[in-house]
């Protein structure tokens, strides 16, 4: 724990100019007002709110996001109310404070419902002011490093799942790196330990073969540098664990495929010497087509800045390079906390240079998810917004009028008229990309001019969310559809109800609901039916408030997943346009939907009804020219949250004694149930292995293709599509 003195010199080595009567006074009232408070670590509860002012520290932050960090829980953990901070301390470290207390907890009916209530306040506090969000990414930091203290092995998963769905994805919005990459690895510790460790061994392996190598490497491309007049520091980095896995979920090959466990960061004097350093480097070896990014002409939206190249470098060797400054890589690893400085007789944010240094509003992002909450929706439709918009890379598109647009990677042109205006996407019709009319389902690639065609009035089919990725579309949407649709989610909240009470043996026409109701606190039936196909409430707490003596092997039959297959019940798992009285429905058996997949429906003639495939499968290029037989349809809750389906892998393993009851083992302990096994092409070295696997939906698929990878003996891993 810093003593009193080390924290304050700290600070004053960057700020000379801080106010030490300020950071003493609140050093000593955290001390006091935590008293004799313990830790999970049986450490004093005040070494906490220390240890956080110490990290932020480190990022040269002001004197009053210090004294917030050492007051951040006086507020819920004592007696001590915003009004006595504001009078000790000032209005502006009450209101930051305030804006950092942790949130009490909410009864809700399910953990995850809290979690997005907590981050719909806390997005709302944050955007405010950053340096709010500072302190709670420094906050939860310091308590992920002390996790294992916590007994209770569930509560652990929970914190370290809630800091990989959102506090890393907030620290990377704002460019905080470090903070964003230690969150992520110690998450990764407590959530898939297996994973972590078959990565690390593989990591140790590679360590004692390639480390040479990167000095080696790092050596020869300084020398390059340096005959031609490019004075540069080159140095290797290894890649840290998680995001290696994030990478075998994303792509369909294995560990050793991997060509980018190592990277090579060249830091020259200034931005014409990056384009020089590109020059040197491609004349020297030859580059990997489609592996040039181009980061300081267009920055991210988090305003990373870095020009990025992939060659065959020496040896042979795969190597990837970020050319960036100084000051480029001090904003690539600080983000917004490297705005910082002292300037004209005081210490605080520098806007100046930060807008100088190429970079935008550093909580741009983060208002775009005001934008959502303003449209309404649920707690829960938040936290699915909020991935989409921290966590997918950038496409960069333009207006018509050269105007540039930066949306998410995968985004669709109606993703593109709700960035431009929300009036536009309200009242698109049509499209043309590159001057060319095309389907508004057509994904955008970087560099596409699009022009939106607009109708007279706003016409927003219910069908347009799946295909669109953006929170603010999504959102947008959700507004002008909520109304229609709730006939749709009590049927299906009626359906679901009265299957789950037919597992159970019961028949919900024998009893009242009327328990229910005041339990979940509705008036009517139909808003009980409405709350449970919206997934509010679950058909087992429905039963549960109505047969509370039920036995424990009954309520888990209520609660069963139901398999994805075709013929009436289909229409419980589907819904979108297309979808007439009547029509039958059936799912491709070649590219095999599973919940989570983006899909479309083909209406084929001869009794045949709609076929559900997925967006990427082959067989669509058959029905390209009939547009009229395409359906855009999505998921249902149901499916997404009661159902099971079968998904086709496709592995290469090598032919060893062990290793195909490892491949099963790894499915087992992911949560996968094996239906089939084939196997084919057995020669000497590999053998090929079709896997026929029960999954809940596509998330849980890619997780389970990317534990495969991570063994060994598992050469590759493909979703099947035959």
């Amino acid at each position: 724990m810093l003593r009193q003195f080390e924290l304050i010199e700290k600070v004053r080595s960057y700020d000379p100019t801080a106010d030490e009567a300020l950071l003493n006074r609140a050093y000593v009232y955290a001390m006091r007002m935590h008293g004799a408070q313990k830790r999970a670590s049986g450490d004093p509860y005040f070494a906490h709110p220390i240890e956080v002012a110490g990290i932020l520290t480190d990022y040269r932050l002001d004197t009053a996001t210090i004294v917030t960090a050492l007051l951040h829980d006086v507020i819920e953990d004592t007696p001590v109310t915003r009004g006595e901070i504001d009078e000790l301390f000032g209005d502006e470290i009450g209101e930051l404070v305030e804006g950092v207390t942790k949130l009490s907890k909410l009864e809700l009916s399910s953990e995850h419902l809290r979690q997005a209530e907590n981050l719909r306040k806390f997005i709302l506090a944050i955007s405010r002011d950053v340096r709010v969000l500072m302190v709670k990414l420094a906050d939860r930091l310091h308590n992920m490093r002390t996790l294992q203290h916590i007994a209770s092995t569930a509560k652990r998963e929970r914190i370290a799942r809630e800091t990989l769905d959102i506090f890393a994805p907030l620290a990377r919005s704002i460019g905080v790196h470090r903070i964003c990459t230690e969150l992520e690895e110690l998450a990764f510790e407590h959530l898939n330990p297996v994973a972590r460790d078959a990565i690390g061994r593989r990591l140790e392996t590679l360590r004692h073969e390639q480390g040479g190598a990167v000095s080696l490497v790092s050596g020869e491309i300084a020398a390059r540098l340096e005959a031609a007049g490019v004075p540069a520091r080159v140095f290797g980095r290894e890649k840290n664990a998680y995001s290696i896995w994030r990478k075998l979920q994303r792509k369909s090959i294995g560990f050793s495929q991997l060509s980018d466990i190592y990277a090579f960061r060249v830091i020259v004097d200034t931005e014409e010497d990056c384009y020089r350093a590109l020059g040197v480097i491609h004349r020297a070896w030859p580059s990997v087509p489609e592996r040039f990014k181009d980061f300081i002409s267009t920055p991210k939206r988090n305003n990373y800045r870095s020009v990025h190249t992939t060659v065959v470098g020496p040896k042979g060797m795969r190597i990837e390079m970020q050319i960036r400054t100084e000051a480029m890589d001090r904003v690539a690893e600080e983000g917004v906390a490297a705005h910082w400085r002292y300037k004209d007789q005081s210490y605080g944010f520098d806007i100046e240079h930060q807008k100088a240094a190429g970079g935008r509003d550093p909580l741009v992002n983060l208002r775009h998810l005001v934008q959502v909450l303003e449209h309404g929706g649920d707690a829960e439709e938040l936290v699915e917004h909020a991935k989409l918009e921290m966590f997918l890379d950038q496409a960069f598109v333009f207006t018509p009028k050269g105007r540039l647009v930066s949306l998410p990677t995968g985004a669709m042109p109606l993703d593109f008229a709700y960035a431009v205006h929300t009036d536009i996407g309200d009242t698109t019709i049509g499209v043309k990309i590159n001057g060319e009319l095309k389907p508004l389902r057509t994904v955008l690639q970087n560099g596409d001019v699009v022009e939106v065609i607009r109708g007279g009035k706003p016409v927003v089919p219910p069908d347009w969310r799946s295909i669109t990725v953006t929170g603010r579309a999504r959102s947008a949407i959700r507004r002008h559809i909520r109304q229609t649709e709730k006939e749709e989610f009590i049927r299906l909240g009626r359906a679901t109800v009265d299957q789950t009470f037919e597992a159970a043996g019961k028949s919900r026409k024998d009893v009242s609901l009327r328990p229910a109701l005041d339990r979940f606190a509705v008036a009517a039936e139909d808003e009980l039916f409405d709350a449970v196909g919206r997934g509010r409430v679950s058909p087992p707490q429905v039963l549960e408030a109505l047969f509370p003596g039920l036995k424990a092997h009954e309520r888990k039959a209520a609660a069963a997943r139901h398999r994805i297959e075709d013929g009436k019940s289909a229409k419980l798992y589907v819904r979108g346009g297309g979808l007439t009285p009547g029509v039958s429905i059936h799912f491709d058996e070649h590219c095999s939907p599973v919940p989570g997949d983006r899909i479309v429906g083909i209406l084929e003639g001869d009794g045949k009804g709609l076929t559900v495939h997925t967006i990427d499968c082959e067989r669509l290029a058959a029905f390209e020219d009939h547009e009229e037989l395409w359906r855009d349809l999505q998921w249902t809750p149901e499916a997404e949250r009661n159902s099971i389906a079968r998904a086709k892998l496709l592995a290469t393993i090598r032919n060893a004694p062990g290793v195909l009851g490892q491949v099963c083992t790894i499915i087992g302990e992911a949560g996968g149930n094996i239906v089939q096994l084939r196997m084919h092409h057995r020669q000497a070295d590999f053998f090929d292995v079709d896997i026929d696997v029960d999954v809940t939906d596509a998330k849980h698929l890619t997780h389970i293709a990317a534990a495969l990878r991570a063994n060994p003996s598992v050469e590759t891993v493909d979703r099947r599509k035959d």
